[in-house]
Protein backbone atom coordinates (compact mmCIF):
# COMPACT_ATOMS: atom_id res chain seq x y z
CA UNK A 1 0.00 0.00 0.00
CA UNK A 2 1.16 3.54 -0.76
CA UNK A 3 1.28 6.02 2.15
CA UNK A 4 -0.29 9.45 1.64
CA UNK A 5 -0.96 11.10 5.05
CA UNK A 6 -3.00 13.92 3.52
CA UNK A 7 -6.47 15.42 3.76
CA UNK A 8 -9.03 13.89 1.43
CA UNK A 9 -12.63 14.56 0.48
CA UNK A 10 -15.26 12.68 2.51
CA UNK A 11 -16.33 10.33 -0.30
CA UNK A 12 -12.82 9.20 -1.30
CA UNK A 13 -12.73 6.09 0.95
CA UNK A 14 -16.03 4.83 -0.52
CA UNK A 15 -14.78 5.52 -4.05
CA UNK A 16 -11.57 3.58 -3.41
CA UNK A 17 -13.50 0.65 -1.89
CA UNK A 18 -16.01 0.67 -4.79
CA UNK A 19 -13.03 0.08 -7.08
CA UNK A 20 -12.27 -3.09 -5.08
CA UNK A 21 -9.25 -1.56 -3.37
CA UNK A 22 -8.44 -1.19 0.30
CA UNK A 23 -7.54 1.97 2.18
CA UNK A 24 -6.84 3.05 5.72
CA UNK A 25 -8.22 6.38 6.92
CA UNK A 26 -8.26 8.16 10.24
CA UNK A 27 -10.40 10.96 11.57
CA UNK A 28 -8.62 13.80 13.37
CA UNK A 29 -9.66 16.83 15.41
CA UNK A 30 -10.47 20.14 13.76
CA UNK A 31 -7.21 21.60 15.09
CA UNK A 32 -5.15 18.82 13.50
CA UNK A 33 -7.24 18.81 10.31
CA UNK A 34 -6.62 22.55 9.87
CA UNK A 35 -2.90 21.81 9.60
CA UNK A 36 -3.59 19.18 6.91
CA UNK A 37 -5.94 21.52 5.04
CA UNK A 38 -3.42 24.35 5.05
CA UNK A 39 -0.97 21.94 3.41
CA UNK A 40 -3.74 20.95 1.00
CA UNK A 41 -3.96 24.60 -0.09
CA UNK A 42 -0.44 24.39 -1.48
CA UNK A 43 -1.13 20.99 -3.08
CA UNK A 44 -4.23 22.29 -4.85
CA UNK A 45 -2.50 25.51 -5.88
CA UNK A 46 0.36 23.49 -7.36
CA UNK A 47 -2.10 21.22 -9.23
CA UNK A 48 -3.92 24.27 -10.61
CA UNK A 49 -0.66 25.96 -11.64
CA UNK A 50 0.36 22.80 -13.52
CA UNK A 51 -2.95 22.18 -15.31
CA UNK A 52 -4.77 25.54 -15.36
CA UNK A 53 -7.89 23.39 -14.98
CA UNK A 54 -11.14 24.97 -13.81
CA UNK A 55 -11.74 21.75 -11.86
CA UNK A 56 -8.51 22.29 -9.92
CA UNK A 57 -9.50 25.91 -9.33
CA UNK A 58 -12.79 24.66 -7.86
CA UNK A 59 -10.83 22.25 -5.63
CA UNK A 60 -8.79 25.18 -4.39
CA UNK A 61 -11.98 27.05 -3.51
CA UNK A 62 -13.34 24.03 -1.64
CA UNK A 63 -10.17 23.86 0.45
CA UNK A 64 -10.27 27.62 1.11
CA UNK A 65 -13.88 27.37 2.30
CA UNK A 66 -13.01 24.53 4.70
CA UNK A 67 -9.93 26.33 6.06
CA UNK A 68 -12.07 29.41 6.69
CA UNK A 69 -14.70 27.28 8.42
CA UNK A 70 -12.06 25.62 10.62
CA UNK A 71 -10.91 29.13 11.55
CA UNK A 72 -14.53 29.98 12.54
CA UNK A 73 -15.21 32.04 9.42
CA UNK A 74 -18.14 31.03 7.24
CA UNK A 75 -18.42 31.50 3.47
CA UNK A 76 -20.66 34.53 3.90
CA UNK A 77 -18.20 36.22 6.26
CA UNK A 78 -15.29 35.35 3.98
CA UNK A 79 -17.16 36.87 1.04
CA UNK A 80 -17.99 39.98 3.08
CA UNK A 81 -14.28 40.41 3.97
CA UNK A 82 -13.32 39.91 0.31
CA UNK A 83 -15.83 42.53 -0.85
CA UNK A 84 -14.75 45.03 1.82
CA UNK A 85 -11.10 44.62 0.87
CA UNK A 86 -12.02 45.00 -2.80
CA UNK A 87 -13.91 48.23 -2.05
CA UNK A 88 -11.02 49.61 0.01
CA UNK A 89 -8.06 48.48 -2.10
CA UNK A 90 -9.62 47.50 -5.41
CA UNK A 91 -9.79 44.17 -7.17
CA UNK A 92 -7.62 42.75 -9.92
CA UNK A 93 -9.74 43.70 -12.94
CA UNK A 94 -7.34 46.24 -14.43
CA UNK A 95 -4.44 43.75 -14.80
CA UNK A 96 -1.97 46.09 -13.05
CA UNK A 97 1.66 45.11 -12.38
CA UNK A 98 3.73 47.15 -9.90
CA UNK A 99 7.09 47.68 -11.58
CA UNK A 100 8.65 49.96 -8.98
CA UNK A 101 7.70 52.23 -6.08
CA UNK A 102 9.49 54.70 -3.90
CA UNK A 103 10.31 53.28 -0.48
Amino acid sequence: MKTYEKAIRDAIPAIIRAEGKQCVVKQVSDVEFLRYMESKLFEELHEYSETKSTEELADLLEVIYRVAELRQTGRDELEMIRKKKCEERGGFKENLILVSAEE
